[in-house]
């Protein structure tokens, strides 16, 4: 890395790698995959550590959906003594060692403000607060998981009690003994809405949509890992029905419940929307025993509670906002139709992780950590071809 003497500002970096933002799973997986090949990077996050969505923005009782086999990122796995499921500590611990372990030092607190592609240089600029760095690569990492989405709901701001996205969600001890309504039925919903119950609050759930509900086990294995295999065997479509099929036997008739399940099924779902079926954890046996409330959409929210699409009108004392994430791509990277104005890539999975002019991104395929490594392996090949055919160059003509 170089002084760039032609520009005035007061740090004008080279970078001789890429640039990758984002110090996640996805910007540690491809720190390290690029290390493996031998190529330098330099990674910026715009918060005070790495993984900053697990270790400042998720609840306490979180645990990992799938199994840590589906989770682990390329060239280091987890530990052999953690669990099927590892908690929400242990995977920080996890991204923490990988970090060590590779010896990825990302520049912290350099939240990007813009990333731009110079046609007449050739090179990408990537301006943070206080510097700016130039490379011929940038590498997307933010994820599609990167700010919180908060929706617009009528008479929200007027109400009395607190609001909270579950990017600040921690515990349900914090609402003991209250009526709570938790907007949301997705995983984050149904697991806080659990989490209340066992602090003996009465969460009422909001269920907006239709919305797959699937065992997150099926005769001791991971309905995940059961369906990955069939997969490989028969028409995704067929894997679906055979899903719903043992979806129904173990857990009953989710529509009576308030649950209503879509029409397209739930893989199918997944890859087209990104919309992440549920893994029951519990929460369906209190929604039956009555612990937790299933409700209809929202009309509006008044000073004391909300009224409901259905005519019901109940009192509350806090509300919880279990809404999910978007990505946050299109408020930094300036003129670059790679991206969707939701902050996705154009190109659809599995060919999405590369753009033209040397843009890269990695987890944007809506497969989670899975998707996460593959594409990290893939980006850092791709680079790796080209850096060594640079360095190549360089040897011949000095």
């Amino acid at each position: 890395m170089g002084s760039c003497k032609e520009e005035q500002l007061s740090k004008c970096i080279w970078v001789q790698g890429p640039i990758l933002v984002g110090a996640g799973p996805s910007g540690l997986a491809a720190s390290a995959c690029l290390s493996c090949q031998g190529v330098p990077c330099l990674v910026l996050e715009k918060a005070d550590c790495i993984a900053s969505l697990w270790q400042q923005r998720t609840y306490d009782r979180l645990k990992l959906h799938l199994p840590k086999q589906f989770c682990q990122l390329p060239f280091l796995g987890f530990p052999e003594d953690f669990p099927k499921y590892p908690t929400k500590d242990q995977f920080i611990s996890y991204m923490e060692s990988y970090a060590s372990h590779f010896s990825i030092k990302p520049r912290f607190n350099q939240a990007v403000r813009a990333a731009e592609f110079d046609s007449g240089s050739g090179f990408w600029r990537v301006r943070t607060q206080d510097s700016e760095y130039i490379s011929r690569w940038v590498i997307v990492a933010t994820g599609e998981n990167a700010e919180p989405v908060v929706p617009e709901i009528l008479g929200l701001d007027r109400f009395n009690g607190p609001v909270v996205h579950t990017s600040g969600y921690k515990s349900g001890c914090e609402f003991r003994n209250q009526k709570v309504l938790v907007v949301g039925c997705g995983n984050s919903g149904m697991e806080v809405s659990l989490d209340l119950c066992r602090h003996n609050a009465v969460p009422h759930m909001v269920v907006r949509n239709t919305v797959h509900v699937l065992p997150r086990e099926i005769l001791g294995f991971s309905t995940f890992g059961i369906a990955m295999t069939l997969l490989k065997l028969l028409p995704l479509k067929l894997v679906d029905k055979i899903l719903l099929i043992v979806a129904s036997f173990t857990l009953g008739n989710t529509d009576k419940l308030g649950l209503r399940r879509p029409k397209t099924g739930p893989i199918e779902l997944k890859n087209a929307t990104g919309k992440t079926p549920v893994l029951d954890v519990g929460a369906l046996s209190q929604i039956r025993s009555g612990k937790i409330k299933v409700m209809e959409s929202v009309k509006e929210i008044t000073r004391n509670g909300a009224r409901f699409m259905d005519g019901q009108e109940k009192e509350f004392d806090s509300i919880v906002l279990a809404t999910g994430y978007k990505s946050n791509v299109p408020t930094w990277l300036k003129s670059c139709e790679f991206f969707t104005k939701d902050g996705m890539p154009r190109t659809p999975f599995p060919d999405g992780w590369k753009g033209e002019n040397g843009i890269y991104t990695i987890g944007f395929t809506r497969r989670g950590l899975l998707g996460t490594a593959s594409d990290a392996v893939k980006v850092a090949q791709d680079i790796a071809d080209q850096w060594r055919i640079m360095k190549q160059g360089t040897q011949e003509f000095f």
